[in-house]
């Protein structure tokens, strides 16, 4: 982005980025026929700190009406000549509007939860993208490599919120007096690289590449095109559309381990996240015992998002001048410990209920239901 630009976008009243999409499209974006850039155009990020997802999925994560989104109603729902492609435009144009709707409240920073929201529709977008990518003729500039890379950056903000939030409110009121003083200086670092992650994710939300993106998919949405799969009903391939996300999800090596810091965790983590997104764009057909699975699957990516979360925040505060040596700091240690130990135990109870050969069994027979 040029000085010119940052200078135009600082002093510009906020628009959201369906407006800004739409200027960009209608100056820059032309027949929709730009090629991906180079990845080596993307700024470096410390994998670290760009691939852990730390309390992404709170309350406001899960799959409920909302003002911002467009609602199905059920006639649609239930329609024969409802086509896959139908149904995939209408969950992109949810997500694109909500992107378009928290622009402006992320940009204000005045409350962390619009930064939430937009990460979790960054993901949903991804995720329906993907899922349904057979049965769309996309602007081929808009892929998911070019969504993630927005999305590494409101991943690391956001990171950051949660970690300030956990040591402030959870953890800070339990120490006492002079453990508490000795944060102070991880606390103020804490402050520097998250205002220094906004003023990136303010970049990126205000780059030419991220609005012509979105001005791309809104003009896409005018005159959709599918592929001949895409015009067929979707309540005959229901089952097909989930597939890819549940397929051998339960042979995964995350299950087994049995350290409550191994790698495996978080990329299981990050398969449950998505079979997870893939099947709530399907729960107007799920019956009762799989929406409760559905939980289920939500219930142990935020267990591992609580021991992931810890992990991340034992290092950190780790990389601080030592500050988590035992001698120092006895009772911070002893919380981040309980806390991993807690988590961990019900993470392994949740576990054990998923593997059971009848709950499995049971999960395959209503997949293979779907649409019938």
């Amino acid at each position: 982005m040029t000085a010119l630009m940052r200078d135009f976008m600082r002093e510009a009243p906020m628009q959201d980025a369906t407006s800004l999409a739409a200027q960009v499209g209608d100056t820059q974006v032309g027949d929709d026929t730009a090629s991906d850039e180079p990845a080596g155009d993307e700024p470096a990020c410390d994998k670290s700190a760009c691939d852990k997802s730390v309390g992404d999925e709170q309350a406001g994560d899960l799959a409920q009406p909302s003002p911002l989104d467009p609602v199905l109603s059920s006639p649609v729902l239930s329609s024969p000549v409802l086509s896959s492609g139908g149904y995939a435009l209408d969950l992109i144009q949810r997500q694109v509007r909500r992107l378009g709707k928290l622009q402006g409240e992320v940009l204000a920073d005045r409350d962390p939860e619009p930064l939430h929201q937009l990460r979790v529709s960054l993901r949903r977008l991804r995720t329906a993208l993907t899922q349904f990518g057979p049965a769309l003729v996309l602007p081929e500039s808009v892929t998911d490599r070019r969504i993630a890379a927005v999305a590494r950056r409101t991943g690391l903000c956001r990171d950051l919120d949660v970690l300030q939030l956990r040591l402030q409110q959870q953890l800070l009121p339990r120490l006492p007096g002079h453990e508490q003083q000795a944060l102070e200086g991880p606390m103020k670092r804490l402050a520097r690289d998250r205002s220094q992650a906004f003023d990136t994710l303010k970049e990126a939300l205000h780059s030419s590449r991220y609005l012509k993106l979105l001005a791309r998919l809104h003009k896409w949405q005018q005159r959709p095109r599918y592929t001949p799969l895409g015009q067929l009903p979707l309540a005959a391939w229901l089952y097909d559309w989930q597939a890819p996300f549940t397929a051998a999800l339960f042979l995964h090596p995350g299950w087994t381990v049995e350290d409550p810091t191994a790698e495996a965790l978080h990329d299981l983590r990050k398969r449950i996240k998505a079979a997870r997104y893939a099947l709530e764009h399907l729960e107007d057909w799920c019956e009762p015992a799989l929406k409760a699975w559905i939980q289920e699957l939500r219930q142990a990516q935020e267990l591992l998002g609580e021991l992931h979360d810890l992990q991340i925040l034992s290092h950190t505060l780790a990389g601080s001048g030592n500050t988590l040596k035992s001698h120092r700091l006895p009772v911070l240690r002893s919380e981040l410990e309980g806390q991993q130990a807690e988590h961990w135990l019900r993470w392994r109870e949740l576990v054990q209920r998923l593997q059971q050969d009848s709950h499995r069994r049971a999960i395959h027979r209503q997949l293979l239901e779907l649409g019938r």
